[in-house]
């Protein structure tokens, strides 16, 4: 018998029931146990810190020259001829340059166009913007500022006179030339004055034009020129040692590279221009003093660029900088000095900056470069001693004025008369007077309207100095001597 199987049971897959998730465990980090050190290894020393970058700088001294003085003096020509007698200008460009001016009926004017670059300044052979300029000798590095001399100009040559330690005033020696220059209205007492002021502690007056047919090395105009100007540099406040005189010609280079051939000026044996700039004390500046630098201009190319002198600090390309007073932190992209590009902007330099991480509408003339921790005080209202100089009127409280202070130019008002003072003893002469005049020495609150980077005089001479102007004319010079809820009434006195 065959047996039967039963057929085996289909079972169908029953569905899915969802499983409760299974926890995740993170396993705990090992600790890595420290290797234990040998005896040996305790006792090798521990590793020196990497040396902080030196940045190499030319070891010959730096100075600012500015040159000043009345209109068409030869300020432009001297500074050309001096570019050219060093080798900054090649003989191929000044060939050009006496080409052109030759056919413009100017050849006399082929060094002023070294300095004088556009087209307005050359064909009516006036400055009107400070144009600057590099020379070096063997023993110095030297940087030129032509500052305009014409009256229209004036806050310009403010700007070049405040950048220059040594000036350099230029007086035409050609009959009728220096008077107009000397008396009332004419430049020459008023640049020298506003050097002065601005800060300029050595001054040569160079007596130009001296091979003119009207004088021929004439000795008796030379002299002439000195005595009356010795008497206004020493009321100005130069003394004796702080200014030199010497005769040359701006157009032939007589006495500027070298020294007058006695043929030529048999009376005059005192050194040339170059020897007398090679000997002038250089003064000593710090790194370590807080960076402050001015801003005189900018301009684009291939980004925004800024120009200025360093007074003091020094700082580095890629430095993360803050602008005064309106606080907006900056990148310096890039240091040019002399035409070179450098890593290092030193004490004393007049640089262009490339900067970064700001607008060229929002950065003007005045703003001043500080480190992000030591920047200087800005404000719109200070107490400042004033010297009062020929005023048409009185000055009572709300007198307005333009104030001229570093490479800044704003209206200001004398909100406040505190008091006038001797200038002999410093001595408070009369409280809160009503009004003031010409030839007084005052104690004044200045107010302006936008914030103004500056110092207390005593803090930082440089950014504590101004000068006033009114319709054209200077009509006081000062210094501030407090900064309220900023300075202690101990800088005031």
């Amino acid at each position: 018998k065959q047996e039967i199987k039963p057929e085996p049971e289909i079972k169908h897959p029953e569905p899915p029931v969802d499983e409760p998730e299974k926890e995740v465990v993170k396993e705990k980090p090992v600790k890595k146990e420290k290797p234990v050190k040998s005896q040996e290894e305790d006792d090798k020393p521990a590793p020196k810190p990497k040396p902080k970058k030196e940045y190499k700088r030319d070891p010959r001294p730096h100075l600012n020259l500015v040159f000043i003085g009345h209109v068409d003096a030869g300020k432009s020509t001297i500074s050309g001829h001096l570019l050219y007698l060093t080798g900054m200008v090649d003989e191929r460009t000044m060939e050009k340059y006496e080409r052109e001016a030759k056919i413009k009926g100017r050849e006399s004017w082929k060094y002023a166009w070294a300095m004088d670059i556009s087209e307005e300044e050359r064909d009516k052979g006036k400055t009107h913007e400070t144009g600057s300029g590099y020379f070096e000798t063997k023993d110095r590095r030297f940087t030129i500022l032509d500052a305009p001399g014409h009256k229209a100009f004036v806050p310009s040559m403010i700007g070049g006179a405040c950048q220059a330690d040594v000036g350099i005033l230029v007086i035409s020696a050609r009959k009728g030339e220096f008077e107009t220059g000397f008396e009332k209205g004419g430049q020459t007492r008023e640049h020298a004055m506003l050097a002065k002021t601005a800060g300029v502690r050595h001054l040569v007056i160079v007596i130009n034009k001296m091979d003119d047919p009207t004088v021929e090395w004439n000795q008796e105009r030379y002299n002439e020129c000195v005595d009356k100007l010795t008497p206004f540099l020493k009321v100005t406040g130069y003394q004796k040692g702080s200014y030199e005189f010497m005769p040359i010609s701006g157009l032939s280079g007589a006495n500027m590279a070298e020294r007058l051939e006695p043929g030529i000026c048999p009376w005059y044996s005192g050194p040339c221009l170059m020897e007398s700039l090679n000997s002038i004390p250089v003064p000593e500046l710090s790194e370590d003093e807080p960076v402050r630098l001015p801003i005189q201009g900018k301009y684009k190319e291939m980004g925004l660029i800024v120009h200025g002198t360093n007074y003091s600090g020094a700082f580095n390309s890629g430095d993360k900088m803050i602008l005064m007073p309106t606080k907006v932190p900056v990148w310096i992209d890039g240091i040019i000095h002399e035409g070179q590009e450098v890593e290092r902007c030193f004490p004393g330099d007049n640089v262009q900056i490339r900067l970064k991480g700001v607008e060229e509408e929002d950065v003007h003339s005045g703003f001043v470069l500080c480190e992000l921790k030591r920047p200087v005080p800005a404000c719109t209202q200070f107490n400042a001693q004033v010297l009062l100089l020929e005023c048409k009127n009185i000055i009572t409280a709300g007198y307005t004025c333009v104030l001229h202070i570093h490479a800044v130019a704003e209206e200001c008002t004398f909100s406040q008369l505190l008091c006038t003072i001797d200038r002999k003893t410093n001595k408070v002469l009369k409280k809160q007077p009503p009004f003031i005049k010409g030839g007084e020495t005052v104690l004044v609150r200045i107010e302006v309207q936008q914030p103004v980077s500056l110092e207390t005089f005593k803090t930082f001479s440089k950014l504590g100095r101004f000068m006033l102007r009114d319709e054209g004319k200077t009509i006081g010079v000062g210094v501030v001597t407090k900064l309220p809820g900023i300075s202690s009434d101990k800088d005031e006195q």
